[in-house]
């Protein structure tokens, strides 16, 4: 009796946990998009939604970083709960988008630098120094956003060992295009297109690790490992 009021309590556990994950992506995205119809001088074609953090209403995006990357960190908790031990992929796949999600409460402490005339009475022009605290941003963001694309091929390889290979095809090719798009605005700086290519690919991939939380919580007997 006890054992099956124990199993039913990390059950609940479970699903609490894939649901925050599930909660993840959808917020950030709709709080980016908000503040890129509201804030005054923001362009999402010049500037990275991280930059959002500066001036009188970047507690907002602050905060956004905060609360999205915490609930990230529950839904890979949550993952790593219910996955299968057995098939590849499955355990180092729930840890990678616990990075991520790490990485955007470190981003949430450590904000973007202002440039190209956001907020409003920054010079326009890429900056010609950055500060430690731009520079700590723009290193824990790297490391997040390559934790996130290792994820999907953890978890690309986790679902071809499971037969799931429309899954399979589908996690691979959204981290191939992420780190396609991420690349590009190095290659072509300062280039429109890439930057909205680049804006696009993050809401993509967090949707996507999104999804793996919700694709879980469908999933039958979904509790913690023994």
């Amino acid at each position: 009796m006890t054992d099956n009021l124990t199993s039913a309590a990390a059950g609940r556990a479970t699903r609490t946990l894939l649901m925050c994950g599930t909660a993840a992506g959808p917020l950030y995205i709709v709080v980016v998009v908000l503040q890129l119809l509201t804030r005054d001088g923001f362009d999402i074609s010049r500037h990275p939604a991280s930059m959002l953090s500066n001036g009188d209403q970047g507690w907002v995006q602050i905060a956004n970083f905060a609360v999205s990357g915490l609930l990230f960190v529950a839904g890979a908790v949550g993952l790593h709960r219910a996955h299968d031990p057995a098939r590849r992929g499955g355990i180092w796949g729930p840890r990678l988008v616990g990075v991520f999600g790490a990485g955007m409460v470190a981003a949430a402490f450590f904000s973007a630098d202002p440039a190209d005339g956001f907020p409003p009475g920054t010079p326009l022009g890429t900056p010609t120094s950055m500060s430690t605290q731009g520079m700590v941003h723009l290193l824990v963001s790297g490391v997040a956003f390559l934790a996130l694309v290792a994820a999907c091929f953890a978890f690309g390889r986790h679902f071809a060992a499971t037969q799931r290979r429309s899954r399979a095809l589908l996690s691979r090719a959204i981290g191939a295009l992420f780190l396609a798009a991420w690349i590009s605005i190095f290659v072509v700086q300062g280039s429109r297109v890439a930057n909205v290519a680049f804006a696009l690919a993050i809401a993509l991939i967090m949707t996507w690790a999104s999804l793996l939380a919700a694709y879980r919580l469908t999933r039958p007997r979904a509790t913690a490992p023994a």
